[in-house]
């Protein structure tokens, strides 16, 4: 069974939106990263899913549950959030 992904964005961010460019650039470098689901959840959009999870600032990763990363975000963090995934 394949790991749950949760990526809590807003879209007016720009360190969601930063976050978004470094996927992209990941994905674009090595193909296996386009296998992985990456449940993006707005904010704005779902505040009942947010609401059951802990996080005060977006971007957010929650992989299976725990949360693996909150708050601006390297390229070198979303490759070790991905890895972690595919490592599942």
């Amino acid at each position: 069974m394949k790991p749950d992904l949760k990526l809590f964005i807003l879209e007016t961010c720009p360190y969601c939106k930063q976050v978004f460019k470094w996927m992209d650039e990941l994905i674009a470098e090595n193909p296996i990263y386009a296998t992985i689901k990456v449940d993006m959840i707005n904010e704005k959009l779902n505040p009942d899913i947010c609401n059951a999870h802990d996080y005060y600032y977006v971007p957010t990763y929650f992989l299976d549950g725990e949360k693996v990363h909150e708050g601006a975000c390297s390229k070198e963090k979303v490759k070790e959030i991905f890895d972690k995934y595919l490592a599942q």
